[in-house]
């Protein structure tokens, strides 16, 4: 979820932003721009930092993992096989 007190942060900063003539409507535009805010970011598809985090935490597991089996195969493949040696005179 946003935080809302980003949001209201953001819309604060862009009624600072307004020329001096409409000033005197910050409140109102500010309360607008703060609507559009949440509109717009509602329509995304954001997960939660929770959400991200455990996300996070399977793909380096995961990347552990591979890391390990890289290595086996590069032990199995260092491995001369059985029928590979060549017959001792």
């Amino acid at each position: 979820m946003i935080d809302l007190n980003h949001i209201d942060d953001l819309a604060r900063r862009l009624g600072d932003l307004l020329p001096p003539g409409l000033r005197e409507s910050r409140e109102e535009l500010q309360s607008a721009f703060k609507g559009a805010l949440q509109a717009g970011l509602g329509k995304l598809d954001l997960v939660t930092r929770e959400e991200f985090e455990v996300q996070r935490a399977v793909l380096l597991r995961t990347r552990e993992k591979l890391e390990a089996l890289e290595k086996a195969v590069a032990a199995l493949e260092a491995r001369p096989a059985a029928g590979d040696t060549p017959p001792q005179a």
